[in-house]
C-alpha cells in the first residue's frame, strides 16, 4: 500500500495523486473547495473493506498544477486511470467532482462500472438558488474579488461544510478547519486552474445514456439547487438509488465517512469484481 504522492503528466498541467489498497478499483474525484485530503477518512475504511482506492488532486488543487491552457477534467481522469494501469473503475464524486465523474462516465462509459454521486451537479442543469443562498455567495464572491481570502474561505465553509442558515457549530470544529485550510489555499492570488471546456452536448441532456448503477447520496442541508440536481439524475438517468440524509450538507464524505463507506460497500457489493 502506497501513501506517498505520485504524479500524472497530462497536457498543460501535472497531476498529484494516491493509490492505496487492493482490489476492484475505486477512483475519487473531490469538490471545488478542497483536495484529495478531504478524502482522508473515507479512503482507510473503503481499503479495509477490500477496494483499492486512488484519489488525485485536480488540477490546480492541492499539489496538482495547471497551466493557463483549456483542459477537459474528463481526460485527466481517465490519464489518471491510465497512468495507474486501471481498465475499469466505479468512480465517486462530491460537489465539483461529483459533476466531473458524471461528465467521465458519460464520454467514456466503457470505463467504469458505478458511479457514487455525493452532494454533486449536472452539466447544463440549472439549480437555481434561494435569496438566502444567494446572499452568502455574492458576500463570498465580492471578498474574493476584494482580495480578502480569509473572508471568503469562512463563507465558503459557511455555505458547504455548515449548510446555508446552519450554525457554525453543527459539525465537528475539525472538520471546518480543515476545509477552510483546503479552501484558503486555493484562494491564494495567482493560483492557476486552467480554463475548464464543457462537454458538448451538456450532461443534462445525456443523462439516459448513463446507464451503469448511480448512488447518489444527497443532504437534506444541502443547498436548493443540488437537491434540485439530485432529483434530476434520479429522475434523468435509468438506475439510480436516491439517498437523501437529513442530518448531511455538502461535505457527505467528510461530515459522515462511516456511513458513506458502508453505503457504498453495500451498493457495490453485488456488482461482478473489476479491475
Amino acid at each position: 500500500m502506497s501513501t506517498e504522492a505520485t504524479w500524472v503528466d497530462v497536457p498543460g498541467g501535472r497531476l498529484a495523486l494516491e493509490d492505496e489498497g487492493a482490489g476492484p478499483p475505486i477512483v475519487l474525484v473531490h469538490s471545488a473547495i478542497v483536495n484529495r485530503r478531504s478524502w482522508d477518512a473515507l479512503t482507510p475504511l473503503l481499503v479495509d473493506a477490500g477496494y483499492r482506492v486512488i484519489r488525485y488532486d485536480m488540477r490546480g488543487f492541492g499539489e496538482s498544477i495547471a497551466e493557463p491552457v483549456e483542459y477537459a477534467p474528463w481526460e485527466d481522469l481517465i490519464a489518471v486511470m491510465d497512468s495507474c494501469g486501471v481498465g475499469r473503475a466505479a468512480v465517486v464524486g462530491n460537489s465539483w467532482g461529483a459533476s466531473n465523474a458524471l461528465d467521465t462516465v458519460i464520454e467514456f462509459p466503457d470505463r467504469f462500472v458505478a458511479l457514487g454521486w455525493l452532494g454533486g451537479g449536472i452539466g447544463g442543469f440549472d439549480r437555481g438558488r434561494t435569496p438566502e443562498e444567494q446572499a452568502l455567495m455574492d458576500a463570498e464572491g465580492k471578498a474574493e474579488e476584494d482580495g480578502d481570502p480569509d473572508l471568503a474561505a469562512e463563507l465558503d465553509v459557511q455555505i458547504w461544510v455548515d449548510g446555508v442558515g446552519q450554525p457554525g457549530t453543527r459539525v465537528p470544529a475539525r472538520i471546518r478547519e480543515a476545509a477552510r485550510a483546503m479552501d484558503r489555499q486555493l484562494l491564494e492570488p495567482g493560483r492557476e486552474f486552467g480554463t475548464n471546456r464543457l462537454t458538448e452536448p451538456r450532461a443534462n441532456d445525456r443523462l439516459e445514456t448513463v446507464l451503469i448503477p448511480v448512488l447518489a447520496i444527497i443532504g437534506e442541508l444541502d443547498t436548493s439547487g443540488t437537491r434540485a440536481a439530485a432529483r434530476r439524475l434520479a429522475e434523468g438517468a435509468p438506475n439510480v438509488r436516491l439517498e437523501s440524509w437529513p442530518d448531511v450538507a455538502h461535505m457527505v464524505a467528510m461530515e459522515q465517512p462511516d456511513r458513506v463507506a458502508a453505503t457504498l460497500v453495500d451498493f457495490l457489493a453485488p456488482l461482478p469484481r473489476w479491475s
